[in-house]
């Protein structure tokens, strides 16, 4: 694409099927390496990724040679994939529907990238569901509560 310039920064959150603990602490990095990988193969550029037992952050310079519905289902198919295929838990491994993604500005880069490698020491005093709630929230996001997310017993009633 010559001539064209663009600076694009999302940061991607999704989490696990019935919203369940089920990424193994000890395993987290070798996920995120692979997950580093597609992003790396979607020729976009990773800037930070972490998460917690039970989501994922990711915080991506894009490019426009592909949508970003596009990558977050690469992201997903191949990671669910990657996990099921290593067999660390019983039973098989999905994420939940759907996803957040935030865009900022050049100047949010390492305010974002530290917020995301510090998701162990924030979620000593805030859940998820509340830091979710919070980032709609400040970006005025609309949303309907009963779709926002899917619960353990939601996914025991499928």
């Amino acid at each position: 694409m010559a001539n064209t310039y663009t600076q694009i920064y999302i940061q991607i959150v999704f989490a696990v099927q019935g919203r369940q603990s089920l990424i193994p602490a000890n395993q987290k990095e070798e996920l995120f390496k692979y997950i580093t990988g597609i992003v790396k193969n979607r020729n976009q550029k990773l800037i930070a990724i972490n998460g917690m037992s039970d989501h994922v952050h990711i915080f991506v310079g894009m490019k426009p040679n592909i949508a970003l519905s596009d990558l977050v289902r690469d992201i997903k198919a191949g990671s669910s994939g990657f996990l099921n295929e290593k067999k660390w838990l019983h039973g098989k491994f999905h994420w939940q529907e759907g996803f957040g993604a935030f865009s900022y500005s050049h100047t949010d880069i390492d305010r974002v990238a530290r917020y995301i490698q510090n998701q162990e020491e924030h979620h000593r005093t805030k859940t998820f569901h509340e830091e979710y709630l919070n980032v709609l929230n400040e970006y005025a996001v609309q949303y309907d509560n009963q779709y926002l997310f899917a619960w353990i017993d939601d996914v025991d009633k499928e």
